[in-house]
């Protein structure tokens, strides 16, 4: 038995890696702002008198940095749980992050750090068609606007990241390790609301967004300026064609082929999430 710190325990993929990490045996802390729940630790970033705390004793830890953390805060992350005596760092990070050739700055410190690191790089993931922070307000009222246009992107999904993401903090063989993770097939955003809709029974509609005004929109529902730029930079990228391919970490990972989409729309309608 390991004791393991998740960061971003109530995102996306943390909400998975924390329970599936418990089943398997393990120790673990959730760390999150609010640290509510059994196991649950207070972990912010703009805190770092948290940070010394949630790592005492821990041997592992998934780590989700925001994506606008500084260079030097995820630096001096690392090397206090290298100092508290972390053996192995799980980092989530970015599909092709990398496409000058060179190590990217957000995953230096992680690969410098002399521990066993091991690198997610997922694509978008499906589960931002149902989470309340990206899509699900406009998958509800009909009509989705992104800088995406009819560019393809082939969705993640979150329970694919996650059995990763267990995989190399309990398993051996994946020290030193990329994995960019992808679904099995790319689809325009249209075409992926015409699937939530056929499943729901509604016509959905993708309409392009100009990626300045759209980062404006995410500033107006409450994003910071630099995550709303960031964004709506990343959506920019998938209409110019930069997410259109496919990645094998899933099967290089796993053994397995990756969740298609259709899957992960059939059990979300399926919980009335999209129901109006």
């Amino acid at each position: 038995m390991t004791e393991m710190l998740v960061l971003g325990s109530t995102g996306k993929t943390g909400s998975r890696v924390a329970p599936r990490l418990q089943a398997l045996g393990h120790t673990v802390r959730s760390a999150s702002r609010t640290a509510a729940g059994p196991g649950a630790v207070r972990f912010d970033w703009a805190d770092p008198a948290t940070w010394d705390p949630a790592l005492a004793g821990v041997q592992a830890v998934y780590f989700v940095p925001t994506e606008t953390l500084g260079l030097p805060e995820r630096a001096a992350f690392v090397d206090r749980a290298k100092a508290a005596g972390v053996q192995r760092i799980v980092q989530l990070s970015v599909r092709g992050i990398d496409a000058d050739g060179g190590v990217p700055d957000t995953e230096s410190a992680v690969r410098a750090s002399g521990l066993e690191w091991t690198m997610l790089r997922p694509c978008w993931f499906s589960q931002d068609f149902d989470a309340p922070d990206f899509f699900l307000a406009e998958v509800r009222g009909g009509t989705l606007a992104t800088p995406a246009g009819d560019g393809r992107e082939p969705f993640i999904d979150a329970d694919d990241i996650a059995d990763a993401a267990v995989a190399a903090l309990t398993g051996e063989g994946h020290a030193g390790k990329v994995y960019e993770l992808s679904g099995p097939r790319a689809l325009t955003f249209a075409e992926a609301l015409a699937l939530i809709g056929e499943a729901t029974g509604r016509e959905l509609v993708h309409r392009h967004r100009d990626p300045v005004a759209y980062a404006a929109d995410l500033v107006g529902a409450g994003y910071s300026a630099a995550d709303a730029e960031a964004i709506a930079a990343f959506m920019d990228g998938i209409g110019r064609g930069e997410d259109d391919y496919l990645s094998t970490g899933v099967q290089e990972c796993l053994g397995r082929a990756p969740r298609p989409f259709e899957e992960y729309v059939r059990e979300t309608a399926a919980t009335g999430v999209w129901n109006v």
